[in-house]
């Protein structure tokens, strides 16, 4: 990767020229590139003959710190011959009370992005349809992608891309776990209902805290949600709690566990459709072992389990 240093010229996209120039940044930029581009390169995201068609994709922009980080990681990719795609941003205006509207198609302009705007008075909707006790995010979620999928099939994109980072995918995780009975999160690639379209999650990688630097650094016109952010007591939020209170107390927990999202082993849980269960038998290979169950992080599991054994 070229050296950010080499950012000073004329030829340096607009939203990246007032980047800070600290050593200390310069290592949390170059961090986020490379997250960014090992997420792309890990689920494919880019097809393998991009270069000789670029694609579109969709850069989903709310005004959030995370959506403003991920558009400035691509245009960069992109500026530096990394990311053969053409990006077109977009912003949905939900119609919330008092959403500033004037901020992103302001800042598009300032930093030469191609974008639309489009807006679409969700929020009436969400609450006529949710009592003011529940939580919107469901229906504002669902509500809110039906629209993007149409307009990036209208722009002829191949993908809409979301600013969810690792926190997000964890959050999501734990959600379902507690909540959905179910062991499932945000994949960083999946394919719509429709099958037409991808959703990818370039930032998958990237940890909320250095998402939060490089925003402030940048200093992006952040524009808080008014909605789902109003509401107290939301499960996501004592999630989002648990998990900073672990990671306080343990710091790199939370990156130990998102690399646990990618080594999941069927044979050693419950699920009866990812693992035949009912024709394991001794002596047929190609069958789980209880090696995967001696596996201890800590070193200690089984010398304890022996020594109580040998007490008895």
């Amino acid at each position: 990767m070229n050296d950010i240093a080499t950012t000073s010229g004329t030829d340096v996209p607009e939203i990246l020229r007032n980047a800070p120039s600290s050593v200390e940044f310069k290592k949390l930029r170059k961090r986020l590139l490379r997250q960014a581009r090992e997420a792309m390169s890990d689920f494919a995201m880019v097809a393998p003959d991009a270069s000789k068609k670029p694609p579109k994709w969709l850069v989903c922009l709310s005004g959030g710190k995370d959506s403003y980080a991920l558009l400035a990681v691509l245009v960069e990719l992109k500026w530096r011959g990394l990311l053969p795609v053409d990006l077109i941003a977009c912003n949905l205006d939900q119609a919330q009370p008092g959403f500033p509207g004037h901020i992103l198609p302001e800042f598009f302009e300032k930093n030469g992005i191609e974008h639309i705007i489009i807006r679409e008075d969700t929020y009436s909707i969400v609450t006529d349809k949710i009592p003011a006790h529940r939580t919107y995010c469901s229906l504002c979620s669902r509500l809110r992608r039906g629209i993007l999928y149409r307009v990036a099939r209208e722009q002829g994109c191949e993908a809409i891309v979301l600013g969810h980072h690792r926190e997000d995918i964890l959050e999501t995780f734990f959600m379902n776990l507690f909540h959905g009975g179910r062991l499932a999160s945000m994949p960083p690639k999946l394919v719509n209902d429709e099958g037409d379209l991808l959703v990818l999650r370039p930032l998958a990688y990237a940890a909320e805290s250095d998402i939060a630097k490089f925003a402030a650094g940048m200093e992006f016109p952040i524009i808080p949600c008014n909605l789902c952010g109003s509401q107290d007591g939301l499960q996501r939020e004592e999630v989002k709690k648990m998990l900073q209170t672990w990671e306080k107390q343990s710091p790199g927990r939370l990156g130990v566990m998102a690399r646990a999202l990618g080594h999941t082993r069927p044979s050693h849980l419950l699920d009866r459709n990812l693992y035949d269960f009912v024709n394991l038998r001794p002596g047929l290979s190609d069958q789980a072992t209880d090696g995967g169950e001696a596996e201890d992080p800590c070193g200690a599991g089984l010398a304890m389990a022996a020594n109580l054994f040998a007490a008895e």
